[in-house]
């Protein structure tokens, strides 16, 4: 889901930023913002896990990565019908789509090594070692390389398609809302399944 978004999000900040030197100021600040949101993040994970446990913490991810995403969508397919109403505020919807890119592209990265690895790895523990070693070997070898190169095969597939990324961006935004709501109704299943397992546990 990262991938859907980075890619038509950096298009649209080479148009937003088409001199060089901006461009290249541009991310010197999206790299300072990425670490600092990063450490801050990591922080508010702890306390997360910590007050609210597995699952609320295992959505807040998919949760970030569905309103950021939406509106960084948004703001490219309905640019023509509000930018009256946005130039009003002295700026344009490719802008905001940029800024919006760029906050997915940050909380995405920080929410992925504060919330989703630790979680991740906190799956595990309800699990006995033979469970442990074939989940791991599943996620590791065939999930994680399979979620990135479908990513980028699905994007590929509808610029061939369509011709162009521009012209493919609707369908990236309908294939980013499926991805995320099926991550949704995984996490909230996990969870459940987590919780049991780990009363379990502690009954024993």
């Amino acid at each position: 889901s990262i991938n859907i978004v980075e890619v038509t999000w950096k298009a649209k900040l080479k148009q937003a930023f088409p001199n060089p030197s901006a461009y290249s100021a541009f991310m010197g600040q999206f790299s300072s913002v990425t670490g600092l949101v990063t450490l801050c993040a990591m922080i508010f994970g702890r306390f997360a896990l910590n007050k609210w446990g597995w699952g609320p913490s295992a959505l807040i991810t998919p949760v970030v990565l569905l309103v950021t995403g939406g509106a960084f969508f948004g703001f490219i397919l309905a640019g023509d019908a509000i930018s009256p109403l946005v130039a009003a505020l002295g700026t344009t919807p490719l802008f905001l789509a940029v800024v919006f890119g760029a906050a997915q592209n940050v909380l995405s990265k920080a929410a992925k090594y504060s919330l989703f690895d630790p979680c991740k790895e906190m799956a595990y523990i309800p699990l006995d070692s033979e469970a442990k070693t074939k989940g791991k070997a599943a996620i590791e070898v065939v999930g994680a390389p399979l979620g990135k190169s479908g990513g980028s095969l699905i994007q590929q597939v509808l610029i061939f398609s369509f011709g162009s990324l521009a012209a493919s961006t609707p369908y990236l935004a309908g294939f980013l809302a499926i991805i995320i709501g099926a991550w949704i109704v995984a996490a909230r299943s996990l969870s459940q399944q987590f919780n049991d397992k780990m009363a379990a546990q502690m009954n024993d």
